[in-house]
């Protein structure tokens, strides 16, 4: 029997005065050479939006503050032994300048995208955070 646990992350969904979303291009696994929202692993004992104020920091440069939980998203790959629980929020931006912060890490670049222009290739957990942000805005 596989021995591999679900683990728990968090991401962001940060819209700019233009209505842009920012993604940050994946350099590493899971799911390299994708856009993705920003986010991360959330640490033992660390509470969900204490972890996504914390990430949207380390990863790119700002200070936001929660305003509601968007939707949860699923990553599950048995053949890459991945499988992720995400939390995804919608946050908005208090202060900073989005900056990449790990250019030799994590994330090899990042961009604010409009809605109507986004890349095809999208990380699987963000992809249902713009389903939800979209559906949101028809209804």
């Amino acid at each position: 029997m596989n021995s591999v646990l679900p683990r728990l992350g968090v991401g962001a969904v940060i819209r700019n005065d233009q209505n842009e979303i920012l993604l940050v291009l994946r350099n590493r696994n899971p799911e390299k050479g994708t856009w993705s929202i920003p986010g991360g692993k959330v640490d033992p004992y660390e509470n969900l939006e204490d972890c996504v104020i914390r990430e949207i920091k380390e990863e790119v440069n700002l200070d936001v503050e929660v305003k509601g939980l968007l939707c949860m998203a699923q990553t599950i790959r048995p053949e890459n032994e991945e499988h992720w629980v995400s939390a995804i929020y919608e946050v908005a931006v208090k202060s900073g300048e989005a900056r990449n912060m790990e250019p030799d890490g994590a994330i090899a670049d990042l961009k604010w995208f409009r809605m109507d222009q986004l890349p095809a290739n999208l990380a699987c957990f963000t992809v249902p955070a713009i389903e939800h942000l979209v559906n949101r805005r028809i209804q």
